[in-house]
């Protein structure tokens, strides 16, 4: 099996906002507020039935953000992010299927791992990149250091109780090619459109991931 490895873009952030919105017409100006502060990647959950059309306002309207579709779980979702011009997806966790669907559709692919069986699974499709999620379930950073050992040529994207307090300990560990979070994008800020809020928190993000370059 030959599977199409999620190959990273060309962003430069190594932390991705995990984003739930409700209203479409937030997403461009979000996307404006994260590049202000240094984040030219996102990834717009599948949780609410405003994601598609947040992808494709993104995709249209920011060209310099690098849109990711997140809980990506379904075969039949494959195609739906890929026509909302998302370029990349992201999934809590993965089905063999579910990876047929990306491979055949050559869709770039973080799947979603927890256990180190998971993770050789995923490896022997040829994925080099994954996803811990829930990151802080699975061990955190105790897991990931455990997991560098034995598979020291797999990278991860740590997602699910990455804060602001342990972003610089996540980033620092050899194996973690970024992480991911929803503290950059709080529901509150979003519903009021404070996006000089969310810059702000961007941009501390982007500090923090700054020291460690």
């Amino acid at each position: 099996m030959t599977t199409t490895c999620f190959t990273r873009p060309a962003f430069t952030s190594r932390v991705v906002p995990v984003i739930v919105l409700q209203d479409p017409a937030h997403a461009v100006p979000l996307a404006h507020a994260l590049l202000e502060g240094g984040i030219d990647v996102v990834e717009i959950t599948l949780r609410s039935g405003a994601a598609l059309k947040a992808i494709e306002a993104v995709a249209k309207a920011v060209p310099d953000m690098h849109t990711g579709a997140g809980t990506v779980t379904r075969v039949a979702e494959v195609q739906q992010v890929i026509d909302a011009g998302a370029t990349f997806a992201l999934s809590p966790g993965a089905t063999d299927a579910l990876v047929a669907a990306v491979e055949a559709a050559r869709l770039p692919f973080i799947p979603g791992v927890m256990t180190p069986g998971e993770v050789m699974h995923r490896r022997e499709q040829g994925f080099s990149l994954m996803k811990l999620f829930p990151a802080q379930q699975a061990g955190g950073l105790g897991m990931l250091k455990a997991l560098g050992a034995p598979l020291p040529d797999v990278m991860f994207c740590p997602t699910g109780g990455v804060s602001p307090d342990n972003l610089k300990d996540f980033l620092a560990l050899p194996n973690v090619a970024m992480a991911g979070g929803s503290w950059l994008t709080p529901a509150d800020a979003l519903a009021a459109g404070d996006w000089k809020r969310i810059t702000r928190l961007a941009r501390e993000a982007t500090d923090i991931a700054a020291t460690l370059a």
